[in-house]
């Protein structure tokens, strides 16, 4: 998240939001935010929305998540959400959405699931 600039804005319990700042070399070839930026702070909101709600001395994995790319991604920075929709005592499952933001407008880009993985040390 550093690499790219991005920092998270929010930490409710069971919610994160990730800001990631417009970079020309976050982009494709269009000039849009590449789907490797949004993936990757979707991935990382829904993440951290999930450890909000695991134990204090456990961590976190990824299991699998799926996102549609419903618009370009552009504005002036994307926003990433992550919402724990199903807590568990293993798997957890997070609605992970992204947004493109310019002043007032909010464009929906991307939307997608995930499920994490609490991961308890081992003793």
């Amino acid at each position: 998240m550093r690499l790219m600039g991005a920092t998270m804005t929010t930490i409710r319990t069971g919610e994160v939001t990730i800001i990631l700042p417009f970079r020309d070399d976050l982009t494709q070839h269009n000039g849009y935010f590449h789907a490797g930026g949004s993936s990757a702070i979707a991935d990382s909101a829904g993440g951290y929305a999930a450890y909000t709600l695991f134990d204090p001395d456990s961590s976190v994995l990824t299991v699998e998540f799926k996102l549609n790319l419903m618009n370009p991604g552009q504005g002036d920075r994307l926003e990433a959400v992550g919402r724990v929709i199903k807590p568990g005592r293993n798997l957890t499952v997070c609605q992970l959405d992204v947004w493109g933001v310019t002043g007032n407008r909010r464009v929906h880009v991307a939307t997608g699931l995930q499920t994490l993985m609490q991961m308890r040390p081992r003793g």
